[in-house]
Formats: C-alpha cells, sequence, structure tokens
C-alpha cells in the first residue's frame, strides 16, 4: 500500500481554505494546513497536520514544505491595500515558492475572476500567477467568481478562459464556496487540469459527476508563458516593479 498523497494548505482556515482542508481529507489526502493562528484550526478534522507560519516570513516556512507532494493556495486579502496584497497575494506565493527549494510538487492556486482588469490590488495576484508559470511545476490556476453568490439550483460547472467578464460585481458569475475547493483538489490528481488557467463560475442545473471532462476542454497554458494562454496582454514585463522583474528571472528558467 502506497502513501497518501502529502498535502499543504495555504490559507486553511479561510472560507475556501477549509472546505479544501475537509474535501481532501475526504479523498485520501495527508493534510497539513498552514496557519498562523492555531486556535482558529481547532476545528479541523483530527487527523490534520497543523503548522504555524506567516506567507510573508519565508524564513518560517521550512517546516510547512517539508516532505510535501502538493500545494493548494487559497490565500488572499480582501478591502484593496495595495501593500497588504503585495506581502500576502504575491509575496505569500513568491516566499512559498523559494522555501521549496526547487523540490517538484503539484500546485494548485487559486485567484480571482476579472484578474486582469489593471484596475488596482488585483495585479498582485496576477503576479502570483506569473510567478508560479514560469516556475516550471506542475499547476493548475483557479479563478473563482463571486463565492456563494450561486442560487440552490445553481450548481452547474462552468470552466471560462480569457477573464473577460470583468463588471467587478456577481454579474461576472457566482460560484459556491464548496465547488470550488472540489475543483482546486480534484486538479492536483488531474493530467488533463496541466497548465490550465480558468475562470470557474456555475450556472443553473446539477453538478457535474466528473470535473476531468471540463478539465480536457480547456487549453492550457504555453510553457513557460507569463499570462494564461487567453488572457489579454495587457501588463508587460518590462513596465512591472523592477523587485517582480527580478522574481521572476530567479524563479523562471527563460526570462
Amino acid at each position: 500500500m502506497t502513501d497518501p498523497m502529502r498535502l499543504l494548505t495555504v490559507g486553511a482556515t479561510g472560507s475556501i481554505g477549509r472546505h479544501v482542508v475537509t474535501r481532501a481529507v475526504r479523498e485520501g489526502y495527508a493534510v497539513r494546513a498552514l496557519v498562523r493562528d492555531p486556535d482558529r484550526a481547532r476545528h479541523f478534522p483530527h487527523e490534520v497536520e497543523v503548522i504555524v507560519g506567516d506567507l510573508t516570513r519565508a524564513d518560517t516556512l521550512e517546516a510547512a514544505v517539508a516532505d510535501i507532494d502538493a500545494i493548494v493556495f487559497t490565500h488572499g486579502t480582501y478591502g484593496g491595500d495595495p501593500g497588504a496584497a503585495r506581502a500576502v497575494d504575491y509575496g505569500g506565493v513568491r516566499n512559498v515558492l523559494a522555501a521549496l527549494q526547487g523540490r517538484k510538487v503539484r500546485v494548485a492556486l487559486m485567484t480571482t475572476i476579472g484578474v486582469t482588469d489593471r484596475k488596482g490590488v488585483h495585479d498582485w495576484k496576477r503576479r502570483g500567477e506569473r510567478l508560479l508559470r514560469v516556475s516550471g511545476l506542475p499547476y493548475t490556476i483557479v479563478r473563482p467568481g463571486w463565492f456563494d453568490y450561486n442560487k440552490s439550483d445553481q450548481r452547474r460547472l462552468v470552466l471560462l478562459q480569457g477573464d473577460r467578464r470583468q463588471s467587478g460585481t456577481p454579474r461576472d458569475g457566482a460560484v459556491a464556496r464548496d465547488q470550488i475547493a472540489e475543483v482546486l483538489v480534484r486538479s492536483l490528481r488531474s493530467r488533463a487540469a496541466l497548465r490550465k488557467t480558468f475562470e470557474l463560475v456555475s450556472e443553473t442545473g446539477l453538478e457535474p459527476a466528473d470535473v476531468e471532462a471540463l478539465f480536457a476542454g480547456l487549453d492550457a497554458d504555453p510553457v513557460d508563458a507569463l499570462d494564461g494562454v487567453h488572457d489579454a496582454r495587457n501588463m508587460p514585463l518590462a513596465a512591472e516593479p523592477q523587485p517582480v522583474q527580478m522574481d521572476l528571472k530567479q524563479e523562471g528558467t527563460a526570462l
């Protein structure tokens, strides 16, 4: 009997992260939860390993990434603070990838629908996406619509590409938190989800029995691409902050 896949959940105590922990335990992963406050993890299943660390401090993440096989990122900031977005939304991805020290793990990263809109703090989530794409790690990037704004009969998942819905309101699409977690966790073992970037919303109808066919219908990002395969090319690398350019060059092999 082989050992279970060891999964690190980043943002484990958040509104999506808690669903990821529950889903991953149910699917047989050995789950490790990265938290800042262990009191917030007291309701996790007893088999979950809780590791205390701070995403904004790379020196606290060594134990979190030790011996893991996969990572699900559901961390994020709210409220539009550019400093917090830089430190957490972007810095969290940068610091975890750095802590891996080149080890290959499967990654699922949650950002947001509208991430390419160039309207402010979303740029930092997009920069986190870029770091992951150039890292050479096998990944899936999920951009969910508005959490739990869906109606009870709105469970048919729809995967979109190109990030065209950018009103900044629930009109862009909604999806249930538990379905976001399901897609993130299911992507980790899916060959069809490799190097796929997509927006995730739901429409009226029944939830799919399996998301594999949905993954298979998507286009993969080009190897070493900065952005999603159908994203607008509206954030030139040469215009990016110098520290971000340096991070990309350090993390990537083709820049």
